[in-house]
């Protein structure tokens, strides 16, 4: 057969408050009925016997009283914060602009309060489960402030300096041990400062270098061949010499070419910077005009900029005099030597400077 719908009368304390909403249930003698408190909204609809301007106001009366807490706990993380950024202000000067105020925390006035309280707004008329729509509103919250954190904090130059100094001294271990770079790739280091190393040499290659590098390639007209050949030399050197109106050798488009480019050196590999002998006195001599010889000059000091500090360090290496010392020892006086000297905050302003030049590059008209 059909079921009938149960009827069940409901009268409301008279004493309401914020904290008492305990519901008083009248059931006919006829009908019995067990209603749950815990049911859902949409299972409790009043009868009309049941005054409807009372469910709304001890309705808007919870939601308010969630909003003054939500509001609360946002105004106690806007103070702690507030007090974080205050103290490490205090402790040393920061050349960078401060990162430590979050630009979408409603900290600034009434007016970015008044926003914020509009995501926390809820409906009087939604038929959701006030406690578990609380429990979502603040797990989002967190995971908004936590994507703020990780997406508008840009890295400083402190911790650019910090990957730096990491790879001068894996440059600094493996002109010790020729091993230490290789032995980094291919993951057999697996102690935690070799793989901060390994995280600082994928910054310098990924961060700093491949991609102000595919910039000036994808810019530029320059030929495969051309690019090859400035890629596998690790020594430049550009000259003046007489104008002549020929195909550049870079570009290959009518130019007047009056600068030489001389490529030498000896090839290597680029993450384990190993020196391959084979034809290591080859030389090409190739004629460009002015915009191509300019490219050529700010694309090769990027590129090779790595080679360059390793050999640095492997010099620095090998003229101390020092024998029968720990591996760990030796790095560490030498790397106390450069950052005193300060020879590593000139390599790194070099390569500042190569970053700077890459970014700055007119396009070839």
């Amino acid at each position: 057969g059909k079921r009938k719908r149960l009827s069940t009368s409901v009268i409301y304390d008279s004493d309401e408050s914020e904290d008492s909403d305990i519901l008083v249930r009248k059931v006919s003698a006829k009908r019995r009925c067990i209603i749950d408190d815990d049911e859902s909204s949409e299972k409790q609809q009043p009868d009309k016997t049941c005054p409807a301007e009372n469910v709304s106001t001890n309705r808007k009366q919870k939601v308010l009283a969630k909003l003054k807490e939500l509001a609360r706990q946002s105004a106690a993380r806007r103070s702690c914060s507030s007090a974080n950024c205050e103290a490490s202000n205090s402790e040393a000067e920061i050349e960078e602009e401060p990162h430590c105020q979050l630009p979408l925390t409603p900290s600034e006035g009434s007016e970015t309060d008044s926003d914020s309280m509009k995501d926390f707004i809820v409906d009087s008329d939604a038929d959701d489960d006030d406690d578990d729509n609380t429990e979502h509103v603040k797990k989002f919250f967190l995971l908004l402030v936590n994507f703020v954190c990780i997406a508008f904090f840009p890295v400083s130059r402190c911790d650019h300096y910090v990957h730096f100094k990491r790879i001068v001294k894996a440059f600094l271990i493996n002109a010790i041990d020729d091993t230490f770079l290789s032995s980094l790739y291919d993951g057999t280091r697996r102690k935690r400062y070799a793989q901060d190393m390994l995280l600082s040499l994928h910054y310098l290659d990924d961060r700093f270098i491949q991609p102000r590098l595919e910039n000036l390639i994808c810019r530029s007209r320059w030929r495969d061949r051309y690019k090859e050949r400035v890629d596998c030399y690790p020594d430049v050197r550009i000259s003046l010499k007489s104008t002549k109106n020929m195909s550049c050798q870079a570009c290959e488009m009518k130019r007047c070419c009056k600068f030489n480019v001389l490529l030498s050196g000896r090839l290597y590999n680029s993450k384990t910077l190993e020196v391959d002998d084979f034809m290591s006195d080859d030389k090409q001599v190739l004629k460009v005009g002015v915009v191509c010889a300019n490219r050529t000059r700010v694309y090769h000091n990027l590129k090779h900029f790595k080679y360059k500090l390793y050999m640095g360090c492997s010099s620095v290496a090998e003229l101390d005099g020092v024998e029968d010392e720990p591996v760990k020892d030796t790095v560490e006086r030498l790397f106390s030597h450069l950052e005193e000297s300060g020879w590593i905050q000139e390599r790194y302003n070099d390569l500042e400077d190569y970053m700077e030049d890459a970014d700055s590059f007119q396009e070839e008209k």
